[in-house]
């Protein structure tokens, strides 16, 4: 091919030109890293299998997050055993089944939730009766309607089209497990008992949410969204809940967490002690504290959030306490799912 010679630039224009294309090839790149970790998949199971979208940066390119001086780093406990669980949404510790916690697939999956121990065992499969899982983010747990009966509560609360401002968290009475529990099938899952629906409605619009918190002592409810450009919100409802019609949500803060994806809050949870939140994006945890001599626990979002590392996640979408408060754990949207725990220093 004949060889054509470009017209010379001067330093000055060849300079211009090479800055810019600095520019724009960092801000492509890191509209790549955000774009690729923030995209959500397909609504479908069997569409998200069948085109996998490439992820956009291996976990260990992650955005260096600094661990809170209050935590030591992070551990992989175990992979899950169970594979089913391939898109872990949600974590909780078990209140009725200590030492045991609970999990769910993100959407795609039927309304099922998974136990699990800290080597990763399996310990069952339940469905959740007269539930349906469009869309399901978080899992908490805490009181409800029958005095001194652990509760579940499942948040079908994701919504990235913004089609509706109604969300729906599942309240379910917490399944007690018995140890020959883990040899069931996704054919055979165990049922739980009848779920109530309770239907909730944001006040300013529809969101995208998901992480969702309850409160262990009131059972009061919230719910954080998660956007890719603004501050994240927290909208409360107060306990007790009336299923029977829709509750309106309140508005309580923004929310900042710190770093380039300040809005994008996947998963959260209180402690057992109701002092502390830890909450949740694609790429590390940070933690809110209660202040010392404060009663108004709302008084916590105007806190800062102090950074803590969990280690390498392929999309980290959920994270609790441990039941006595002492430590973090996390697991991913991968396969093996990570079970990782960070311990909290005395």
């Amino acid at each position: 091919m004949r060889r054509v010679d470009k017209p010379r630039l001067s330093a000055g224009c060849a300079t211009l030109r090479l800055s810019r294309k600095v520019i724009i090839l960092l801000l492509c790149g890191l509209s790549l890293s955000l774009g690729g970790a923030c995209s959500k998949k397909a609504s479908s199971r069997d569409e998200r299998k069948a085109s996998k979208p490439a992820k956009s940066a291996p976990a260990t390119e992650r955005p260096p997050v600094a661990g809170s001086a209050n935590y030591d780093p992070p551990v992989r406990l175990a992979n899950l055993e169970d594979r089913r669980i391939d898109e872990s949404s949600g974590i909780v510790a078990s209140r009725a089944n200590p030492g045991l916690y609970w999990t769910h697939n993100d959407s795609g999956d039927d309304a099922l939730i998974y136990a699990f121990d800290r080597d990763g065992k399996s310990q069952g499969v339940w469905r959740v009766t007269g539930a349906s899982a469009l869309d399901w983010e978080d899992i908490a747990a805490g009181p409800g309607a029958v005095r001194g009966t652990s509760y579940l509560y499942i948040g079908d609360t994701g919504d990235n089209k913004r089609d509706g401002k109604v969300v729906t968290v599942y309240r379910v009475a917490e399944p007690s497990i018995e140890p020959v529990a883990g040899s069931n099938s996704r054919a055979g899952s165990f049922q739980t008992a009848p779920a109530e629906a309770i239907r909730l409605e944001f006040p300013d619009g529809k969101h995208d949410a998901e992480a969702l918190l309850i409160h262990p002592q009131t059972g009061d409810l919230y719910i954080i969204t998660k956007t890719k450009r603004d501050a994240a919100k927290v909208y409360k409802a107060t306990a007790p809940f009336d299923a029977s019609t829709i509750i309106p949500l309140a508005f309580v803060s923004d929310l900042q967490l710190p770093g380039v994806v300040g809005g994008l809050v996947t998963g959260g949870d209180i402690s057992p002690d109701g002092q502390r939140i830890v909450l949740c994006d694609y790429f590390g945890a940070y933690e809110i504290a209660l202040p010392r001599g404060v009663s108004n626990f709302d008084s916590i979002w105007q806190q800062p959030p102090a950074p803590i590392d969990l280690g390498a996640r392929q999309q980290g979408e959920a994270v609790c306490y441990r039941l006595d408060g002492k430590a973090i754990l996390a697991t991913s949207e991968e396969t093996p799912t990570p079970l990782i725990e960070v311990l909290r220093k005395e």
